[in-house]
């Protein structure tokens, strides 16, 4: 695939390439690739109850900044650009845009219990096998941004597509599609809006 021509790189290395820019700006210069893997916002802050319950303060804490991005989804057209660039794709939060059917949804199960936030998360694919679940804790440690997924969640989506060597993520947050990607020897290209994000996204790699 070919990198983006005219916005530069915000970080590079023999594996990961990440963008600060908006993904509608980059999308159109960048050629097909074997995975789109991403977690676009669910646009579900004005029901979001922050963790509460069970004292989680680090929910509370970044529950303002999740709040700044997350009232809206993109659109269903820019969700389908970005899945018309890959071979294969994954969205999370699948459940909130109409989609095409699909039998190969993937389910993120939280073990833990009783929180205001949800119990579980899905994942569109367009993958024709069976539905799969991973049994993953709500983050890990050190967590540095609001909706983050664990970096072995990550790693099993992109093993349902082990011939998969260029992944994208064009809603990439704090990078951990992209560090899933180059702990396996994959290329990734990720585009994130908020700088912030992609400082900690290049200290990640």
């Amino acid at each position: 695939y070919r990198m983006a021509e005219v916005i530069q790189p915000y970080y590079q290395d023999e594996s990961v390439t990440i963008y600060n820019a908006d993904c509608r700006d980059v999308l159109p210069m960048l050629g097909k690739v074997d995975l789109v893997l991403t977690d676009p916002p669910y646009g579900i802050a004005s029901v979001w109850k922050g963790g509460g319950g069970h004292g989680w303060g680090k929910s509370r804490e970044q529950g303002v900044l999740r709040n700044k991005w997350d009232f809206a989804t993109p659109s269903i057209e820019l969700i389908m650009e970005c899945i018309a660039l890959g071979k294969n794709a994954i969205v999370w939060g699948g459940n909130y845009y109409s989609l095409p059917v699909s039998r190969g949804w993937l389910i993120w199960n939280k073990p833990e219990r009783g929180f205001t936030l949800a119990e579980a998360e899905l994942a569109w694919t367009n993958r024709d096998n069976v539905m799969r679940v991973y049994d993953a804790n709500r983050s890990d440690i050190g967590r540095e941004h609001p909706t983050q997924k664990p970096i072995s969640l990550m790693k099993w989506c992109i093993g349902f597509f082990p011939d998969a060597q260029h992944i994208l993520d064009p809603f990439m947050g704090s990078g951990t599609t992209l560090r899933a990607a180059k702990d396996l020897n994959r290329k990734a290209i990720g585009i994130e809006i908020e700088e912030r994000y992609c400082e900690i996204a290049a200290k990640r790699m």
